[in-house]
Parts: C-alpha cells; sequence; structure tokens
C-alpha cells in the first residue's frame, strides 16, 4: 500500500486536521457503542503525544444540510475529554468553520485537541463542495484521513480537503486498508465469503468480485430466496427481488464454471408475520408454504455453514443470515458467528449488521478484524478504489542505486570517484550507496561523512568472528560504518557454492547488527529455458526470509539479477524484468509480508543506454550496478535516469 501515512509527517506544532468516525448510536445522550470512537483513540493520543495541534472532524447522524442541536457533537467532546483525562475544546460553531472556530484554533497550543461542530451542518459536506473543503483545510497544515466508516463517500471532509493539504492515513484507516486488502489479495485457502442481508441488488458487484477470489461462497439472509427463485423453488411471502431471478441463476451457473462452490441453506425458519412474537417453524427448503414468510436459516444450515468454515484459513463476512435483531430469528446469524469464532481461520467482519451482530453475541473479541465501517467494506470487497482513500498522497519507495565494484580500483581511484560523484550530487531524489573492496572501507568512511552516499560491503560472513581465514565479520562492517551489504550475489553462489540456508543466516546476522541487507536472487539461463524461473527464484526467497519477521523484512533490499545476463552484456527485457519483479513482490505478500513496503533492485549489465526504460517498470525501485559503477560518467547518467 503506497499511501503517506501519519508516521510519515514531523507534527510538532502543526496543525493536523483529523477525519474520525464519531457516527456512534446514541439513545437519550448515552452512547450505546462507543467501538468507533475507541478506534480512534490511538491515532488521537499519537498527535498530542508528539506535539500536534488536533483538529478533530466528523458526521453525526442526518441533519440535512443544517444545524440541528440534536445532532450536536459536544457529547463526544465529553466523552473524549473523561477518555483521555485532558480538557477538549469543543467548537459549537453552526458554521463548522466560522469566527469561532478560526478564533479557537489561532489560540491552541501543542498537544491542544478541538473538536469541530458536525460537518454536516453545512450543505456543502455531501455535495463535496470547494468552499466548503477550501475552509476546512485553511484550519490546517496536514489532513490525515481516520475514518474507514466513510472512506466510500466523496465528501468535503473525506476528499475535498485532501486537494488543499498534504495527506496521510490515520492508524484505523491504515490497519483497516492493510487487513481487508490481505484477505482478499493473499488470503489462506480455503477462502470463504459469507455474504447475507436483504437484497442481491445490493450485493452484485461484491459476489462478482468474490467469484473469482473464493472457494467457497455463503448465501444467507433475504437474498437467499432470490436464489430460491431462481432455483424453482417456492418461497411463500419471503422478499424476493424479482428482477434479479435471472441473475441469481447466472451467479450460481458463474459458480459452477468457475469451480466455485455456492452454499445455500437446506433450511428455513419461516414466520406467519415479520415481528417477534409471531408462530414460526423450522423447515426444509423445499417445503416453504405460501403463507410464511422467511425470516432467518435454520440448524441444519447453520450445522452446514459450521463445517465449510471449520475447515476455512480465511473467512470474510458481510451481512446477517436473517432478521437478527428479532430473538425468535437471530439464532442463525449467532450460530454463524460462533462458528467462525471457533475456527482457527483469518475472520474478517465487514461491519455494519454483521459486526453488531458479533457484538451482540458477544464474540467480538474472538475475531482477527472486525471492520469499523459497513458500507466502505462492501465497496472494499466489491473492489472498488475508495474516494477517501484514493485522495490520499502516495508513498513512493525513493530510488535506489548500489554500486558493486566487486575486485576492482585501487583506493585512489576510487576516491576520485566518490569525489566526482560528491560534487555532481546535490540532492537525495535517489539513495546511492557503493560497495568498494574490503580494503576500501576504511578510508572511505570518513570520506563520505556527511555526503548523500552510504557505505556498504559486499559480502559477510554468517558468523560475527572465528577461525575463517580472508573473512569479514558484521561487528567489524559496523565499526567501518557500513550500512549496507551485498549477499548471495550470484557469482558467490556460483564460484563459492554459497546456498540459500548460508544466506539467510547472514541476513539474520546483518540485521541483527542493523545492516540493512541487499539480497541477490535470479535463474540461470537453463532453469529460465525450463521454464521454471519463477519457481526457482520463489524457492530462493522463501528459504532466504526464513524466521525472518515482518518488522525486520521491509528492510531488506532485494536484488533480481538473472545469472545470464550478469556480465555478458545481455539485458532481460523489461517485459521479463517487470514480470518477475512483479512476481517477487506477489511472493512476498504470500508469504505474509507487506511486499508493496519492499524495495526491489534490478541487476544485470545495467546502463546508462537501458537504465531509464528499467526504472520505469512499475515494480522496479532502483538497480545493483556492476561495471558501469566504475565509470563516473556512466554512473552518473544511470544515477539520474532513476530521479
Amino acid at each position: 500500500m503506497l499511501k503517506k501515512s501519519i508516521e510519515n509527517f514531523v507534527v510538532n506544532n502543526k496543525k493536523v486536521l483529523v477525519r474520525v468516525d464519531f457516527n456512534v448510536p446514541v439513545r437519550d445522550g448515552v452512547i450505546l457503542n462507543s467501538a468507533r470512537i475507541v478506534a480512534s483513540l490511538k491515532t488521537i493520543q499519537y498527535l498530542i503525544d508528539n506535539g500536534a495541534k488536533v483538529i478533530l472532524m466528523s458526521h453525526f447522524g442526518r441533519p440535512k444540510g443544517k444545524p440541528d442541536k440534536n445532532y450536536s457533537l459536544e457529547f463526544v467532546a465529553k466523552y473524549l475529554e473523561a477518555t483521555l483525562g485532558k480538557k477538549i475544546l469543543f467548537s459549537d460553531d453552526d458554521l463548522v468553520t466560522g469566527d469561532k472556530t478560526r478564533s479557537l484554533v489561532d489560540n491552541m497550543v501543542s498537544g491542544d485537541v478541538l473538536l469541530l461542530q458536525n460537518t454536516r451542518f453545512r450543505p456543502e459536506e455531501e455535495k463535496n463542495e470547494d468552499n466548503f473543503s477550501q475552509e476546512l483545510a485553511a484550519l490546517g497544515d496536514i489532513y490525515i484521513n481516520d475514518a474507514f466508516g466513510t472512506a466510500h463517500r466523496a465528501h468535503c471532509s473525506t476528499v475535498g480537503v485532501g486537494k488543499y493539504l498534504p495527506s496521510g492515513l490515520g492508524f484505523l484507516l491504515k490497519k483497516e486498508v492493510e487487513i481487508l486488502d490481505h484477505v482478499m489479495e493473499n488470503p489462506k485457502r480455503p477462502f470463504v465469503a459469507i455474504l447475507g442481508g436483504s437484497k442481491v441488488s445490493d450485493k452484485i458487484g461484491t459476489i462478482n468480485n468474490l467469484i473469482n477470489k473464493v472457494d467457497t461462497l455463503i448465501i444467507g439472509g433475504a437474498m437467499m430466496f432470490t436464489f430460491y427463485k431462481a432455483l424453482g423453488l417456492k418461497v411463500g411471502k419471503s422478499l424476493v427481488e424479482d428482477d434479479k431471478v435471472d441473475l441469481a441463476k447466472s451467479i450460481l451457473a458463474l459458480g459452477e464454471k468457475k469451480g466455485v462452490q455456492i452454499a445455500l441453506p437446506v433450511d428455513v425458519t419461516v414466520a406467519e408475520k415479520f415481528i417477534n412474537n409471531t408462530k414460526w417453524k423450522i423447515v426444509d427448503k423445499e417445503e416453504i408454504e405460501d403463507d410464511w414468510i422467511g425470516l432467518d436459516i435454520g440448524p441444519k444450515s447453520v450445522k452446514r455453514f459450521s463445517d465449510i468454515i471449520s475447515k476455512a484459513k480465511t473467512v470474510i463476512w458481510n451481512g446477517p443470515m436473517g432478521a437478527f435483531e428479532m430473538s425468535n430469528f437471530a439464532k442463525g446469524t449467532f450460530g454463524v458467528a460462533e462458528a467462525m469464532a471457533n475456527s482457527d481461520a483469518v475472520t474478517v467482519i465487514g461491519g455494519g449488521d454483521s459486526a453488531a451482530a458479533v457484538d451482540m453475541a458477544g464474540l467480538a473479541n474472538k475475531m482477527t478484524h472486525i471492520s469499523t465501517g459497513g458500507g466502505a467494506a462492501i465497496e472494499f470487497f466489491e473492489g472498488k478504489t475508495l474516494p477517501g482513500l484514493a485522495i490520499i498522497d502516495n508513498r513512493s519507495r525513493v530510488p535506489f542505486i548500489c554500486g558493486n565494484w566487486k575486485m576492482n580500483t585501487t583506493i585512489a581511484e576510487g576516491e576520485e570517484l566518490i569525489h566526482f560523484l560528491k560534487d555532481e550530487l546535490t540532492d537525495d531524489q535517489v539513495r546511492l550507496a557503493i560497495c568498494p573492496p574490503f580494503t576500501h572501507l576504511y578510508p572511505y568512511k570518513s570520506l563520505l561523512k556527511g555526503s548523500n552516499i552510504c557505505l556498504g560491503a559486499q559480502n559477510v560472513n554468517r558468523e560475527d568472528f572465528g577461525p575463517y581465514t580472508g573473512e569479514i565479520g558484521s561487528p567489524m562492517l559496523k565499526e567501518l560504518g557500513v550500512e549496507y551489504c551485498i549477499v548471495g550475489h550470484s557469482e558467490r553462489r556460483q564460484y563459492y557454492n554459497e546456498n540459500d540456508d548460508s544466506v539467510n543466516k547472514k541476513i539474520i546476522n546483518l540485521l541483527s547488527k542493523n545492516i540493512q541487507p541487499i539480497y541477490c536472487c535470479g535463474e540461470s539461463l537453463e532453469i529460465r529455458e525450463l521454464g521454471k524461473a519463477k519457481e526457482f527464484v520463489k524457492g530462493q526467497i522463501e528459504r532466504a526470509f526464513k524466521e525472518i519477521s515482518k518488522k525486520d523484512i521491509v528492510r531488506i533490499k532485494i536484488a533480481y539479477e538473472p545469472i545470464w545476463a550478469i556480465g555478458t552484456g545481455k539485458t532481460a527485457t523489461t517485459e521479463q524484468i517487470e514480470d518477475m519483479c512483479h512476481f517477487i513482490r506477489q511472493t512476498i505478500n504470500e508469504l505474509g509480508y507487506e511486499g508493496e513496503e519492499m524495495s526491489i533492485l534490478y541487476g544485470g549489465s545495467v546502463n546508462s543506454g537501458n537504465a531509464r526504460s528499467i526504472i520505469n517498470c512499475g515494480n522496479v525501485d532502483g538497480a545493483l550496478v556492476g561495471g558501469a559503477s566504475l565509470n563516473k560518467t556512466e554512473f552518473l547518467n544511470i544515477i539520474n535516469d532513476c530521479k
């Protein structure tokens, strides 16, 4: 996920405008469920601790674009005050951004927290009109969106303000996107999706997207009756979308074609009336009588769905199995919730009624993740781009160029090259490292001090010290000021029989000394011609990254260097490079890491003639440069081409 986050900004003494979601259920002035407020506290506390002037904005209810005291956010200010243990400023300003608010903002000091009045008091809010967006933006220096529940809405406070301020994700929104993106793009299998709710029409996009990703799709709720009708079954007075019956037929056919199991309830709880205190009974799906209404799935269905869930490794759920707000028709929904709670799978609840049901069942703490956004989660499952996420500034990976000098240059020749580069490189658009011979490290430590050039090493022993003639340990590299170290280079694999187990131990050793590994992987021409290049590279990565934590993995730079293109003057095509680097990033994701956070370099006869086209590949973040890094003009051209 290449979006800036709250941690990418220096917030001390800055006015940070934060979109939160304080649209919580309230009865007689009492908050019935504070989960959304609590979920935002990490972001708020982080900003307080780091000296920001925190300005919170949210909507509450539907005041229809005009001031209405029934929808004032003053009660939230009081709740925050009690929870955070500090004074919370509240701007009771019908204009939201009027003179009263601006005066409060002008007098804020670091660590202050100000809550604005309900943004929907302004008619422009839901229309995303520029004048209100600009008024909001004028209050802050930085915009942070931490409201997943409204990320699917293009409003002034979610999208408009992002056009005028530097922007990033808060901790809540970042976590939501990371978890949902991971289960959708890299789920552990079997992958099961459970969809409920009233209407097929509400879930068309979601079903069409999920059917290409899941192994099993469970369908419950009132929309099951549209599918029943598609199968020619009687549904009584149950809710049916007659105009969506053909669609249901096509979905069932598509599932069969793609080998996706579509599991429908086998029995139904039916009632005489749509009220709790009415006559009800359980019947098989083929036995629904004309005057009865289906209001829940039956116990056989709960058992069937529970068996499917018990075998799953990833389960997502959006939409109840029945009219769970009525106790007589809540058993199906609660049964599914219990099955998920007892599962060893990654379990994700897609907000809305599903989240409410899990909470009512007392099982919230048994789920992997409960989303704070119902509509936003549905659109995410649908594969849509959320406007509140799209507007956030992208966080690009800074290009990284590493010159591997191998066994070349005298100390004096290298010094001349370094002086040239220091004079020419006056910005930080590209991060640069050089890896000279070991004998050059000590004199270059002082030469590079204060420059934009980092010092790297060409190899390291897996052990810190010992009887290893001619070797060098990581503590020695650390003492010499080395920040990067190449491991697993194709030449060392070829000439010194270095294997993946040894490379793994070197990586772990370097990370423990806070030296960033540049890990090399790549296939021979023979393996590529056999059509096994990806399988081979994937195996290298899996073995090299064994027992490395998520925290440490992002410090590793991966250099893809096809052996057949090393020192041969032969370079892989940009299509081959992009294809393999994209595959490497996918492999990192499949291993449970954040592939988008990793820097992937290309190494293989990089020169000034091909550097620009290589770096323009979407999944290439830099280059490991060999012979061309010894020619000062050639190397400088490569660096400039990567900016």
